[in-house]
């Protein structure tokens, strides 16, 4: 088998479901047998054990909580020893280089952090690898995960706080849309179809700025009108601290993610 997963809660759900897009040679592995059983039957896939993805599978994706790491990977310790998989690690904080001290020995390893949007084709996935992976095994791990979303290449030293942006982003990214939405309905708008407007705004104003390449500072005053209402409500959100909130949020969440490591 090409993939295994130890771990198929909703973001390895969420991968192992893109995953099937591109093959089928996939077997998932969870504690809750019931929940692999019924995510393998939907996706076309088979489920079985921790052993039964280590012992017959080539790349293997940890996707259980970091707080669980060292405990799974003792328990499959041995065999991975004989049968030296890749190992494609999705927990915040852990590095390659801490799996490698868990285990006593090294084996392959990408380290990867995709955010929740890959449930829908629409994510983003930074991702990294140590030196014993080789270039056929990134490019088709590469081209395997495509119908996530993007993949990105960067240095494992910035995955943290490339986390605290992408991979906490979308829990942002919603309460935004709730706000803008909770503020249509205080004038007037259904509930339904303000949060429609926001929504799809937030996704049109994304895919704007990355097809345009123009500054988002540009884009937001290409908008404003001068006199207009847009202005108004931008300086609203500026004297209320929407800045300052941002990038607090992601102070926070990036020093979470080095606690995390420890």
């Amino acid at each position: 088998m090409k993939y295994g997963f130890i771990g198929c809660g909703n973001m390895g759900g969420a991968l192992a479901k893109a995953l099937s897009c591109a093959t089928k040679e996939i077997i998932l592995a969870d504690f809750l047998n019931e929940k692999a059983q019924e995510l393998a039957k939907n996706l076309g896939i088979i489920a079985g054990t921790n052993n039964d993805v280590v012992e017959n599978c080539d790349k293997i994706f940890l996707a259980v909580k970091p707080q669980m790491y060292k405990d799974v990977l003792l328990s499959i310790k041995d065999i991975l020893q004989e049968k030296k998989p890749v190992i494609i690690s999705i927990a915040a904080g852990i590095k390659m280089e801490k799996i490698t001290e868990i285990l006593g020995f090294s084996l392959p390893i990408i380290r990867i952090m995709p955010n929740t949007p890959v449930q829908v084709g629409k994510g983003l996935i930074m991702y990294d690898f140590n030196d014993l992976v080789d270039e056929r095994t990134v490019n088709e791990f590469v081209n395997d995960m495509a119908f996530a979303g993007i993949l990105d290449k960067i240095d494992e030293s910035l995955i943290d706080v490339g986390t605290a942006v992408s991979g906490c982003g979308p829990a942002y990214m919603f309460m935004f849309i709730d706000a803008l939405a909770k503020g249509g309905v205080k004038c007037g708008l259904s509930e339904d179809k303000a949060i429609l407007y926001a929504a799809a705004t937030m996704e049109g104003a994304a895919k704007l700025l990355l097809e345009s390449k123009i500054s988002p500072e540009i884009l937001k005053q290409n908008v404003c009108s001068p006199g207009g209402s847009t202005i108004k409500g931008v300086e609203a959100l500026e004297q209320n601290g929407l800045y300052s909130a941002c990038e607090d949020a992601v102070k926070k969440a990036f020093e979470r993610n080095k606690e995390l490591g420890k």
